[in-house]
């Protein structure tokens, strides 16, 4: 046998044993004539001691051993010496005195040291991808996605779903994002997609009957990449039938209470039941649809104070059908006018011609307290709870840019005055988003979710449209939607007049969309789900700051495999199989 135990097994219970180890060399060390080899394997680290007196054959072939070559040890466990214990160690209290050696396999000096968290160039790390997995943070990051997705796989068998696997090669139903494109050998011009999502497939299953589906299902999308964004990535898929939106929202609050008393027990939960936004609600005092709510920091809005002062940029900006925001910081007055540009130029990002600001050093100061009346600034004050000693900063512009601009600017003055408890953990819903957002370059409506989202008033639904609410929902940690879902639309008709208000004419919904509609012919029941990002949870719960970092072999920033050399070019011949033609496309 290559091993009798793994080198995170022994204790000073085996002193005396003699025991086979397998594994690398972590590290190794030369005390005059004395060698100490630290050996890895995925379970841990024994500390292997050779000494030329008694066993000098195995001796000698350790002069030649260096880090990452792959050894067999044979030799006999001891407790070690008193004061020497390594409380870092599971084996910190023995270590293993050689008596026979096997090189298995030697190694090349590794481009990055591999026994220590040094900062390494991520192209560096994701080129030797299979190097960088040995490390113990990479190791266990992989090791903690196992096991939260056997307990997810092991919750939703006890609450009686059915984990049903869907296809990869399907339809394409454009629904948003890009589609990855796959040609078909057999039938030239004609395309698989890589899905999206199960999207349109779970709900067939609740067509089929099968009232509690789940799957941990691969996703693909061709987007710009990101930290919490990958072409391929792992979703928790969820739909129900006979049920709304209150049973969705405890299921999965119950999982996920369930997985942080779990896997991450030093995380302080602020609240086990979790709080419920509507979406107006969560952008008018947080600025955005996915708010992080360990600190305060709220957004007031000030628009019916602003709209007679003589300050063109709100008053403007309220005539023309905006509104105006403002946040208070405490304690802001002693922002450097350089940390007050920065915070500018984050309210730029997100669509806002600028940011006004007062602070207030015993009376208000800024080069726009010209423009107001004492009485105006004072109401403001009031709105906001601003005293001496604070800033505030307005944005003002259409609802939404108004409240996302100063929405970000609140999460980078939390950021910058260390108001962000990072051991703590704050779990919210909201719901009620919009069913319909115009998009101003097709200059029609399109769904916010996705066209089968359904309305939450079915009068308000018909009566006006574009201002409906949808029955959706997303979950929140910490800033970061976790995931997000809607209850269906099951009637036939209903979903044609969501098609019609789309856009979406009677042969493009019968190609894309023919086939649910035909099944929502034969008695689709009422049914709704969620889907959540498997490597986002993960990465939350490894304190980790993207999720390459908790996906075993991922792309990079440019959807690159630098490990396998991905996308490459493929053989002549296999292109012309499947009638495709190489277009050169010239680069600017």
């Amino acid at each position: 046998m290559y091993r009798t135990h793994t080198c995170g097994a022994l204790t000073d219970k085996n002193d005396g044993d003699e025991v086979i180890l397998a594994g690398w060399v972590n590290r190794r060390r030369d005390h005059g004539g004395v060698i100490f080899i630290d050996l890895r394997d995925r379970y841990g680290v024994t500390q292997i001691v050779s000494d030329p007196v008694g066993h000098s054959d195995a001796h000698d072939v350790l002069n030649d051993v260096r880090a990452e070559f792959v050894l067999q040890i044979t030799g006999l466990v001891r407790k070690r010496p008193e004061g020497n214990d390594n409380l870092n160690m599971s084996t910190g209290k023995v270590e293993v005195v050689v008596t026979e050696i096997k090189i298995l396999n030697a190694s090349k000096t590794p481009p990055f040291e591999i026994d220590q968290e040094k900062d390494v160039n991520e192209e560096l790390r994701l080129t030797y991808r299979y190097l960088d997995l040995r490390k113990e943070r990479l190791k266990n990051n992989i090791i903690l996605r196992h096991k939260v997705v056997k307990y997810i796989r092991d919750y939703f068998e006890k609450e009686n779903f059915v984990e049903v696997e869907t296809p990869i090669l399907i339809k394409g139903t454009p629904e948003g994002s890009r589609e990855y494109l796959v040609p078909s050998r057999l039938y030239h011009g004609n395309f698989y997609v890589l899905p999206q999502s199960p999207q349109q497939l779970k709900q067939l299953l609740m067509v089929a009957g099968f009232d509690r589906y789940f799957q941990i299902a691969r996703c693909f999308r061709d987007e710009d990449q990101r930290g919490d964004r990958q072409p391929e990535f792992t979703q928790l898929d969820i739909e129900m039938s006979f049920i709304d939106e209150d049973d969705i929202m405890s299921l999965n609050e119950k999982l996920m209470i369930e997985l942080v008393e779990k896997f991450v027990p030093k995380k302080k939960m602020l609240s086990k039941t979790f709080p419920v936004l509507t979406y107006e609600e969560a952008m008018n005092v947080y600025g955005v649809d996915k708010p992080d709510i360990r600190y305060e920091l709220p957004l007031s809005d000030v628009t019916d104070l602003v709209k007679d002062s003589e300050f063109g940029v709100l008053k403007d900006a309220v005539k023309s059908g905006g509104i105006v925001k403002a946040l208070r910081v405490e304690g802001g007055a002693k922002f450097t006018r350089k940390e007050i540009d920065e915070f500018t130029e984050v309210a730029k990002i997100y669509g806002a011609k600028g940011l006004s600001y007062v602070i207030i050093d015993k009376e208000p100061k800024s080069s726009i307290v010209k423009f107001f009346k004492k009485e105006e600034l004072d109401a403001i004050f009031e709105r906001c709870g601003a005293k001496d000693g604070d800033a505030v900063f307005f944005a003002a512009d259409k609802f939404k840019t108004a409240c996302e601009a100063l929405g970000h600017v609140r999460i980078s003055v939390a950021q910058k005055m260390g108001l962000i408890d990072e051991n703590a953990f704050a779990f919210l819903w909201v719901k009620d988003f919009p069913m319909f957002e115009y998009d101003e370059e097709n200059k029609t409506l399109a769904a916010v979710h996705h066209p089968f989202t359904s309305p939450k008033n079915a009068e308000d639904f018909e009566k006006n449209p574009q201002d409906s609410v949808a029955k959706a929902y997303d979950l929140i940690l910490n800033g970061n939607e976790l995931g997000g879902g809607s209850i269906r639309i099951h009637d036939r008709q209903l979903q044609k007049k969501i098609f019609d208000i789309l856009e979406i004419g009677d042969e493009d919904r019968e190609r894309r969309f023919g086939h649910i509609l035909r099944a929502f012919e034969y008695g689709a029941p009422p049914h709704g789900g969620i889907a959540f990002g498997i490597d986002r949870l993960i990465m939350i719960f490894a304190d980790e700051p993207n999720i390459r970092e908790v996906i075993a072999f991922p792309k990079d920033q440019k959807a690159k495999d630098l490990m396998l050399g991905a996308p490459s070019e493929m053989p002549t011949k296999q292109i012309e199989e499947l009638g495709i033609k190489i277009i050169e496309v010239k680069k600017d």
